[in-house]
């Protein structure tokens, strides 16, 4: 069996990605945030199926506490899968996380109702969240080390820009299953097993995931750091005692992210279906529209970073989501044509912090501690702020107070900007 090498090669002077290597490590991402998205996007129908059916908001609070909930095994599968991948490597923890998200797909394919099996049905549904959770949590440490790791210093941000252009092909086909669901399916038949069909999909993009991934090589820069790695006693109170500005500097550039991806991904869909009166075909239509210049951008802005830095991107994508948060919140409602621009406009500037947050994290931490690193700290933060995002927009929508919780947002933006003036430049940084 070949394998696919993950080193960047020079050819007559001029550089040539690996992109078998990178082919491998985005399919392999992009089916972790299908599958994670899908769950967000379909809510809306199989929260009653699997929840007692009398309450619908209930129902649907429901289904978001259990994926808010998921999220705070996020850090566990940070620790446990990165450190795994620093002492073993990075291809062991990309294996095993696309092998956790694929098991946890099946399960909801196969997932019995609540009138056939009571309150099991919702015990499985969070058994299957919780591993997905831990999968989600090694996988942002893996592939950001692992594509951190094959590129050349000058190119990182070309690299990392990857990372989420995958995530991005992920959620537009989530989308547009949304489209086709809403359009060829009846409300009753997306109720009853309509919702079904992207989990079986998901599983199966897993399988082939899956052999990609066996087939990577291990980066050379991860071989070199294995023995030292393993000789670390408390890798975790190490990133504290050792690296403290890193941490406070990783929470405070990824919390606007976080809040920024859950709440287009996730939070908008059912709060502009169920609080503000809009079709759902014209908000999945308006997303797949979105993430298409979602999708497009990432490489230029990875290439812009590491042209011209990393901190001029985070401090601009800051301010604009200070500034842009609320008055966008309006646009939220019926009609195709302003959903277009929200979702639009804010992915696209979104791109200038998506595109450069995996080699960003990765620029921090020293090799031997990359994986649990980025895994245990970005986790925490994405359990905090990211997971809770649904559920807070969903409580708040409930109460009337749904504008709210894009005040929330600004402010967020503000304290998250305030941190990112702290950060050192590691544009074209040596790696440890």
């Amino acid at each position: 069996m070949t394998a696919i090498a993950p080193l960047h090669a020079e050819v007559s002077g001029t550089h040539r990605m690996p992109v078998r290597a990178l082919f491998a490590a985005g399919l392999g991402n992009a089916i972790e945030w299908f599958d994670w998205t899908v769950y967000a996007t379909f809510s809306i129908y199989f929260a009653t199926q699997i929840f007692p059916p009398g309450n619908q908001a209930l129902a649907l609070m429901s289904t978001f506490a259990t994926y808010a909930l998921a999220f705070f095994f996020r850090p566990l599968g940070g620790i446990l899968i990165g450190r795994i991948s620093d002492m073993r490597g990075r291809k062991v923890g990309l294996v095993v996380t696309v092998a956790l998200m694929a098991g946890g797909s099946l399960v909801f394919a196969m997932l019995p109702t609540y009138e056939q099996v009571g309150w099991l049905a919702p015990v499985l549904l969070l058994a299957a969240r919780v591993f997905q959770g831990i999968s989600m949590g090694g996988e942002t440490s893996s592939a950001s080390s692992y594509l951190a790791e094959i590129a050349p210093p000058d190119r990182r941000g070309r690299y990392s820009s990857v990372y989420y252009m995958s995530t991005g092909v992920a959620v537009l086909l989530a989308s547009l299953l949304g489209v086709a669901a809403t359009k060829l399916l009846t409300d009753e038949q997306l109720n009853t097993w309509g919702w079904r069909v992207p989990f079986v999909i998901g599983a199966l993009l897993g399988l082939l995931a899956l052999w990609l991934r066996r087939n990577l090589d291990e980066t050379e820069m991860s071989k070199k750091a294995q023995a030292e790695a393993v000789q670390v006693r408390h890798p975790l109170r190490t990133t504290l005692r050792n690296h403290p500005r890193a941490v406070v500097h990783l929470i405070g550039f990824i919390m606007m992210p976080c809040l920024a991806y859950y709440t287009f991904y996730s939070a908008i869909t059912p709060y502009a279906v169920k609080g503000q009166g809009a079709d759902p075909s014209d908000v999945f239509v308006a997303l797949s529209i979105g993430t298409l210049f979602f999708i497009a951008l990432q490489y230029p802005a990875g290439a812009f970073s590491d042209r011209f830095g990393r901190k001029p991107q985070l401090l601009v994508y800051c301010a604009f989501m200070a500034v842009f948060t609320v008055p966008a919140s309006f646009l939220i409602g019926p009609g195709l044509a302003n959903m277009v621009v929200l979702f639009v406009i804010g992915l696209a500037v979104f791109t200038i912090n998506t595109s450069i947050v995996p080699c960003t994290m990765a620029e921090m931490f020293p090799t031997k501690l990359r994986g649990i690193g980025i895994g245990t700290w970005y986790n925490v933060t994405v359990a905090l702020f990211g997971g809770t995002a649904p559920l807070l927009m969903t409580s708040l929508m409930a109460a009337g107070l749904g504008r709210y919780f894009f005040v929330y947002l600004a402010v967020c933006a503000v304290v998250s900007g305030a941190i990112v003036a702290t950060m050192p430049e590691t544009k074209g940084k040596v790696l440890e």
